[in-house]
């Protein structure tokens, strides 16, 4: 690959990344779902795209360059002894805190470093899914019982639709012969595999470290008398556009108040522990970025840090433009959390009471539309419980939100091919609808 070619298309990237991050929403006199639309890429391209995707997309392309082939091939080929493949696939992503984009670098560069279809696909719906954060989240906003439903869910249907994709495509697969397009450059090089795992580990250290977020909010909110007395609050998630804060309350309801209202608003955290990390969570990644570097200066040379770039490089072209698509239509048609789309929140609600099979289908198929990013999917479906979805429905949400959305099922389009995506997303959305049906009946 020959830089000086690429530049100009490097440079059109950070134009267009530059411009969603400053899109003016507030005066281009948009309304309804336009506005909706462009409130999502605005605010995908300014917290999800450098905390997520970009430190996505270098793992990803270590992934693809770096690591040595038989390796992957001896863990999660598709030869591999299955208990070992499908073991690493559905837990190895458990301490990500990716979403259902971000995991897509992660995905395509096992793909490319030789992994089966199996096991690749086990990891994809694993890494966003089994996410301890949200695990955790959902113990606590949610209950016990519907975060080990969610925990145990994710685990089984990681190896399920694993081993469904490899026995749907068993053909190609053969024929594939398990290895994917090399990375550029990086075809056939050994490099000692501990220490590029140690990279690795450095890079995923940080990419864990940017996206720790806090339990909820609290702060207090001035009353309407002249801001003579105030009310203490605490919440969910917050969110301020201009002079207006949108927050959801414990019980899952959205409530908006003027910005100029509240005052003392601070995260809140479930220990010491997590408060100080999260106080300290850009140094904390900056440590790990820099002993990243580190390694890559003591153990690597030019052309193997040329290669991880240039199979990084490559991932994005692959995967920006499709998201970029998908996240606009998922604001226009969906809207945002409070925020409805062009689809009413009230459809939505109607269509997830009770337990019915099609109530749990619509739940899972709903979700797999959704954009969601990490950990928004709690609040979202505890909002919907308190507008009267069951916990069978509810749980389809939880198990298909993370792993599926429009942005993701376009993106990988390009990457598996339109039949193989239709059969991860059908899979998806049916075993998800099943086992919401099954804990709902409990």
């Amino acid at each position: 690959m020959t830089w000086k070619r690429e530049l100009p298309l490097l440079l059109l990237a950070a134009g267009v990344f530059a411009a969603c991050c400053l899109l003016p929403v507030e005066s281009m006199a948009l309304a309804g779902p336009s506005a909706q639309s462009m409130l999502l890429v605005r605010d995908y391209a300014r917290h999800h795209v450098p905390l997520g995707l970009v430190p996505g997309l270098f793992i990803g392309g270590a992934v693809a360059a770096l690591f040595n082939r038989r390796a992957v091939l001896t863990c999660l080929g598709p030869a591999a002894p299955r208990p070992l493949a499908y073991g690493v696939a559905s837990v190895g992503g458990g301490v990500l805190s990716v979403c259902s984009c971000s995991v897509l670098p992660l995905f395509a560069g096992i793909r490319r470093a030789g992994a089966g279809l199996g096991p690749a696909c086990a990891f994809l719906y694993a890494a966003p899914a089994i996410n301890v954060l949200a695990i955790v989240l959902t113990a606590r906003v949610l209950g016990a019982g519907m975060s080990l439903a969610r925990a145990g869910g994710a685990v089984v249907f990681s190896v399920a639709i694993g081993l469904g994709m490899a026995a749907l495509f068993r053909r190609g697969e053969a024929a594939r012969g398990g290895v994917e397009t090399p990375a550029p450059g990086g075809e056939g090089k050994r490099r000692p595999w501990g220490k590029v795992a140690g990279v690795l580990a450095a890079a995923v250290a940080a990419l864990v470290f940017l996206n720790v977020s806090p339990a909820g909010f609290s702060g207090l909110i001035r009353c309407c008398d002249g801001g003579k007395s105030e009310s203490a609050f605490t919440a969910l998630s917050v969110q301020r556009e201009g002079d207006t804060l949108t927050y959801q309350e414990a019980s899952g309801s959205y409530a908006t108040v003027p910005a100029s209202r509240v005052s003392g608003l601070q995260p809140r955290h479930e220990s010491r522990l997590a408060a100080a990390v999260y106080d300290n969570r850009f140094a904390l990644a900056g440590l790990a970025g820099a002993c990243m570097l580190a390694m890559l200066l003591a153990w690597f040379g030019r052309a193997d840090v040329a290669t991880w770039l240039a199979a990084t490089w490559s991932l994005a072209k692959s995967i920006l433009p499709l998201l970029l698509v998908g996240v606009a239509a998922t604001g226009f048609l969906l809207g945002r959390p409070g925020h409805p789309g062009a689809i009413p929140t009230e459809w939505i609600a109607s269509a997830l009471q009770g337990n019915g099979v099609g109530a749990n289908l619509a739940a899972a198929a709903a979700a797999a539309l959704m954009c969601l990013a990490t950990l928004t999917e709690v609040p979202i479906v505890s909002g919907l419980l308190a507008a009267g979805m069951g916990k069978g429905p509810a749980l389809a949400m939880l198990l298909a939100g993370p792993s599926v959305s429009l942005p993701a099922a376009l993106v990988l389009c390009s990457v598996l091919g339109v039949r193989k995506t239709l059969a991860y997303v059908l899979l998806v959305v049916l075993m998800a609808a099943a086992s919401g049906w099954a804990y709902g009946a409990l």
